[in-house]
């Protein structure tokens, strides 16, 4: 007879160092590792957990802790890739939230589906790619979301919500808005055989036409935009970093152009609006003079000025107050508001 698996496993005082990509020194209260979305309830329902703060915690790749985490930190072990259709057009998958996000990528991309190419290589887990709508060369998730699966603790039970339901926007959504009350277990995804590729990004092409291709597909894209990540941004394996701390910010194109004038070069992007336009944080971070600024072993680094990079035993708080820095020297010479990416864990959140 075959045994299922326990409905979760459950651990006190529990070392989140190898499970945050800034490879920061914090403590969870409690560390449950659930293989099942059906144990969920039972889990949460547990008087020990009753009043305590509740963090869904992935690969870490999108958080910095700055303090130890005084309650349950649940890591969902949901793998599994379902095909719900399949046609000439394209296909509908259902996807675990612990499937690896780049392992989705290649899987779909081995298959001949088409959409996930511009995001290739980003880290994290597949269930915190609708929280942070996950974007990158023109790319994001939310034109191929189809629904959304998850436990809602409000209404206390399994929610589909629809593309239009979870109110995506740039680097935002309804589960980052309400953060405490969802936690995502699927995603369905709608993928076509053929698109259009976006290109348009600085360097994509350039890249293509260094790897010999003139007639791109879309696995080819991914090539491209894997080998341009592996340049431009540190790995995540050898320095401690969370990718892009800093959205770009968006702003009204006359304020665009009234910072053009005073600094040439200010590159920017479109948006669906057209009255605003996303300035590269980046090149304004890099113009403040900022990158490579260090603080004992936290820093910005030298390779990309959008990330902050933890050179072996930095704090929290530390990279916390180098992100500080730049916000300041940022708003003081560009009069703009940056923003933090990654989800910040202080005490009392």
């Amino acid at each position: 007879m075959r045994s299922m698996p326990a409905p979760y496993r459950l651990a006190d005082r529990v070392s989140l160092r190898e499970l945050n990509t800034f490879k920061v020194d914090a403590c969870a209260a409690c560390l449950a590792r659930v293989p099942q979305a059906e144990s969920l309830p039972d889990l949460l329902a547990l008087e020990r957990f009753a009043a305590a703060p509740l963090l869904v915690l992935g690969q870490g790749s999108n958080v910095l802790f700055a303090d130890d985490f005084p309650g349950l930190v649940i890591t969902l072990e949901l793998t599994g890739i379902e095909v719900l259709v399949d046609d000439e057009h394209g296909t509908l998958l259902r996807v675990g939230a612990g499937v690896g996000w780049d392992e989705l990528v290649t899987w779909t991309l081995e298959r001949g589906y088409a959409g996930l190419e511009n995001l290739a290589l980003i880290p994290g887990l597949t269930g915190a790619a609708p929280i942070q709508n996950i974007g990158a060369y023109g790319v994001e998730i939310r034109e191929f979301i189809a629904a959304v699966t998850a436990w809602d603790r409000t209404a206390q039970l399994f929610v589909t919500l629809t593309n239009a339901e979870c109110a995506f926007d740039y680097r935002d959504s309804r589960f980052k808005r309400e953060s405490g009350r969802w936690i995502i277990t699927s995603l369905d995804l709608r993928l076509p055989r053929q698109r259009e590729l976006e290109l348009h990004y600085a360097g994509l092409r350039q890249e293509l036409a260094a790897l010999g291709v003139g007639t791109p597909r879309a696995i080819d894209v991914a090539s491209a935009v894997r080998r341009l990540r592996r340049r431009k941004l540190p790995d995540p394996a050898r320095i401690g970093n969370a990718g892009s701390f800093f959205k770009n910010p968006v702003v009204s194109r006359s304020v665009a152009e009234a910072l053009r004038a005073g600094h040439a070069g200010l590159p920017w992007h479109p948006t669906p609006s057209t009255a605003e336009v996303k300035l590269s944080a980046a090149w304004i971070i890099e113009a403040c003079g900022l990158k490579g600024y260090r603080v004992g072993d936290a820093a910005v680094s030298t390779q990309h000025a959008l990330v902050l990079v933890n050179h072996g035993r930095a704090t929290g708080r530390e990279l916390l107050a180098v992100a500080q820095q730049v916000i300041d020297t940022v708003a003081e010479r560009f009069g703009i508001q940056l923003e933090p990416e990654p989800c910040i864990i202080r005490s009392g959140t």
